[in-house]
């Protein structure tokens, strides 16, 4: 556990810095050679500061983006190869004391409201594992009476102790809402992966405006990551911004602030990044959001927090369409959600009427539809191996013990064979015959990349012995 004492919000989240952060961009975004040296400071792998971030982030013209995309690919691609983790979103509970403006889920919606029972629970985890997923991150609204943290880690350990044919849930991430250092501890005992938050806005006259219940404290909700890890010990946790709900570009430099604030108290920065946009969500109308981002600027974005933090994972999900999410795993995104359900019992099928008659609803409406093998299809046909591995989290390379594998390259002979025995079973016990004919096909090309030689061997054996019946080999 780390002993490190945390800052206020308000010195990491520094307003004034960050304006003049954008102003100076403004300036600094003029110089041809400027922009050299940051593009070639990031293609050295070396991340870039907030500062040097908002310079990119200023950036219209094709040319200077068509560079930038370009290195956000070729760093992608060194550190996480043509790896995309897979993993889907289990909805516990659509309770919520909060009203927030953005939320299908605030308190105000007459919508049905329910949460899983363990036996539902169980059904949900059931479709999620027909579907080949090994990954989950559980999400809950925020209502201590209906959804306490006992009732989550419940939750955590019937997935857990959950057992099928094919296997198990390896993983399960947590995505809930701001907690005590004490609640985070017991998540740390409960064996999740990573502690996921979104700032939502690191704007604080906007996030004021924007949330009505606990969620309104600003210091209490930025603050969280501080607690989960020097006061919980946890070691990877997930940050991110909802963009549209404030000027992209104060929101991606505020982010990266927060970023090198974990990095400077815990020694680690977070381990991953998302990238949500809004969507729209009953009682949600874009007409009263005025910062909205377009798809170029989405692109942009997403391409430079890749060159701030080359080693941080991105996270994209259903959110985004079919085609810009094609787009965006060329210019940084190493994990995405598949064949997500944002509502509470909808993998199971479950008749979607709350506890109190009312009609349930998402929290937001999705933009990709497709099944998770149309996606891992899709993936394979471009080029990308799909990833379900959990493997670091159950080795212990979480935290500051994961970075330095990761900075040193080391990482790669774990992370691209485990990817290709993960996938392998896939192919085996969900596949359909089309799948298995060409993921296999990229499997016995890729697994000759392994860099080590004496890691190289042991991976084909693995191979061999998965495809035999065997299966959770890893390194």
């Amino acid at each position: 556990m780390y002993n490190i004492k945390s800052m206020d919000s308000n010195e990491f989240i520094d307003n004034e810095e960050i304006l003049e952060s954008i102003n100076e961009a403004k300036k600094l975004s003029q110089s041809r050679e400027e922009i050299t040296r940051i593009l070639s400071k990031a293609r050295q792998y070396k991340g870039l500061t907030h500062r040097e971030a908002a310079v990119l982030l200023e950036i219209d013209d094709d040319e200077t983006l068509e560079q930038m995309y370009r290195t956000a690919k070729n760093i992608k691609e060194e550190i996480y190869g043509k790896r995309i983790v897979i993993f889907a979103p289990l909805y516990l509970s659509n309770f919520c004391v909060n009203n927030c403006k953005y939320c299908g889920y605030k308190c105000v919606n007459k919508i049905g409201r329910h949460k899983l029972a363990q036996d539902d629970l169980r059904e949900e985890v059931k479709a999620l594992e027909a579907m080949g997923h090994k990954r989950l991150l559980l999400e809950a609204g925020e209502d201590d009476e209906n959804c306490p943290i006992e009732y989550i880690l419940e939750c955590i350990k019937t997935i857990y102790n959950e057992k099928f044919e094919n296997g198990a849930i390896r993983r399960v991430n947590v995505d809930i809402a701001a907690t005590t250092a004490e609640n985070y501890k017991k998540l740390k005992d409960a064996k999740i992966g990573t502690y996921i938050l979104f700032q939502e806005t690191y704007h604080k006259p906007t996030y004021l405006d924007m949330h009505r219940g606990p969620k309104h404290n600003y210091e209490w909700h930025t603050e969280a990551m501080d607690r989960a890890m020097l006061g919980g010990g946890i070691d990877d946790v997930g940050i991110g911004a909802l963009y549209g709900l404030y000027d992209y570009h104060y929101e991606t430099i505020a982010l990266l602030m927060h970023a090198e604030h974990l990095e400077a108290v815990a020694g680690v920065g977070p381990h991953t990044i998302s990238i949500p946009r809004l969507l729209p969500a009953e009682g949600v109308s874009y007409d009263s959001f005025p910062y909205l981002v377009n798809n170029r600027d989405f692109k942009k974005l997403v391409a430079i927090i890749r060159l701030a933090v080359p080693y941080t994972g991105m996270i994209l999900t259903t959110r985004e369409g079919v085609d810009l999410r094609n787009e965006l795993l060329e210019v940084g995104i190493s994990q995405m959600s598949a064949g997500s359900c944002v509502g509470v019992g909808g993998y199971a099928n479950r008749q979607p009427v709350g506890e109190d008659g009312f009609e349930e609803k998402p929290q937001f409406n999705l933009a990709d539809h497709r099944k998770p093998i149309d996606i891992i299809k899709a993936l394979v046909k471009d080029g990308y191996i799909p990833s379900y591995c959990t493997a670091c989290y159950r080795e212990g390379r979480t935290g500051d013990r994961f970075m330095p594998l990761a900075k040193s390259g080391q990482i790669k002979n774990c992370c691209h064979p485990n990817a290709l025995l993960t996938f392998e079973e896939y192919l085996s016990d969900y596949a359909d015959n089309e799948l298995k004919e060409i993921g296999q096909k990229m499997i016995d090309s890729e697994i000759t990349n392994v860099p080590n030689e004496r890691q190289r061997a042991r991976a084909f054996d693995y191979l061999k012995r998965i495809r035999g019946g065997e299966r959770d080999l890893r390194f």
